[in-house]
């Protein structure tokens, strides 16, 4: 008996550490699952009171081979744990309403750009003044000065052969030519299908500040409206506030969202646990909310490669959606160019474009990157997000 007194010793000494650290360990990254494996044609599963299970799972984002341990990562565990009352799932908006609400809120906003060309290509003489007028209004809507020069090269052809000055004319001519610089035959389709073995992936990316997290969560509602189920990831873990901001959004459609509960967690970690509970769970799609500082843009701009390539070690990133605020202008295409340079951009998000004196800069961005606008926001509402329509907001613009 005395010899076995050590033994019995250590193993009780090994007992109470684990106790110890074991709860200590739990405290990382969470994760409110569906309820079983998913499919295109489940209803959302609202979470709902009593008990809800929360996936937590050890995550790394290490660039040499998947995922190891690293700080504010937990041990591969599921716990069960007691959640209060949810609020009520909403039902988001349908897609194709959106975009008659929002042409009429383009419509009755300050829109100086159509209303100012009509009224200058309308007037008995055109002369130079005149000339010179048009460009500074094109110039001033953030078109661009290449645009801005191929259209009035456009449109002094164009009036001096077109002998009538009838504004019905008049708009016609400048629709025709405005709608060829918007290019109504880019591809504006979001890749949001689920593919064999694994969802769609789709990294968000932005500076802070363009409403980057308000777009995750908005466009969330839109692919939930089409009967796409969802998975959210926080990765944009250096902001306060934005995980639990993105969980909110999630929240009130149904989604749930993957996040670390350690301030400034690893960004690729978070990601690419995302990719991995959607991969398991059979979502149809993944989106990633990325961080958007740019005091630092080497370090800003080498931690979203970062988070590119370890997503890449489970699923290929389908889109990479770039968030930009219509009212910075030329500022919004210096970003554009910077993000462009580290991730394949394939679309870009344009919030606050009921500023129409700005709506030109649609037509500067896609000449720049040669990347078509694929989401554009008009206001403050969970459902003012709505896909890009060439032809709409031409006639927007025009009135």
């Amino acid at each position: 008996m005395n010899d076995l007194l050590p033994l019995i010793l250590i193993i009780v000494g090994v007992l109470v550490v684990l106790g110890i650290a074991v709860p200590l360990l739990l405290k990382g990254r969470s994760t409110r699952k569906y309820t079983g494996t998913r499919d295109a044609n489940d209803p959302v599963m609202p979470p709902s009171g009593g008990t809800a299970v929360l996936d937590r799972e050890e995550a790394s984002s290490a660039d040499d081979g998947g995922p190891a341990a690293s700080s504010g990562t937990l041990t591969e565990e599921t716990v069960e744990e007691v959640l209060p009352a949810a609020p009520s799932i909403e039902q988001p908006a349908p897609v194709a309403g959106r975009l008659q609400r929002l042409r009429a809120r383009l419509l009755g906003s300050s829109n100086m750009l159509g209303k100012g060309l009509l009224a200058l290509l309308s007037s008995d003489q055109i002369d130079e003044d005149t000339w010179d007028e048009i460009e500074e209004t094109l110039l001033l809507a953030d078109l661009g000065t290449e645009p801005t020069t191929e259209l009035m090269d456009a449109l002094r052809a164009r009036v001096k052969v077109m002998g009538s000055r009838d504004s019905a004319d008049v708009r016609g001519m400048l629709r025709e030519e405005l709608l060829k610089l918007v290019d109504p035959a880019m591809d504006r389709s979001l890749d949001v299908s689920r593919k064999a073995d694994r969802p769609a992936v789709m990294l968000v990316v932005g500076v802070n500040g363009v409403g980057k997290t308000t777009t995750v969560g908005k466009l969330a509602r839109v692919l939930v409206a089409e009967d796409k189920d969802v998975i959210l990831g926080a990765a944009d873990t250096f902001r306060a506030a934005a995980a639990e901001q993105l969980t909110t959004w999630g929240e009130r459609v149904g989604v749930p969202t993957v996040k670390s509960d350690v301030e400034g967690a690893d960004p690729a970690s978070v990601a690419f646990e995302a990719v991995k509970a959607g991969i398991e769970q059979e979502v149809d799609v993944v989106m990633v909310d990325t961080a958007g500082r740019l005091q630092n843009k080497i370090g800003l701009m080498d931690e979203l490669g970062k988070v590119k390539r370890v997503i890449e070690k489970l699923a290929e990133v389908d889109e990479v959606l770039l968030v930009l605020d219509a009212t910075t202008g030329q500022n919004g295409l210096t970003q554009a160019k910077v993000f462009s340079e580290v991730v394949d951009v394939t679309g870009i998000v344009l919030t606050k474009l009921d500023g129409t004196a700005k709506g030109g800069i649609v037509v500067a961005i896609q000449r720049t990157l040669g990347v078509p606008v694929k989401l554009v926001g008009l206001g403050e509402g969970p459902d003012d997000l709505a896909p890009f329509d060439p032809e709409a907001f031409v006639d927007a613009i025009l009135g």
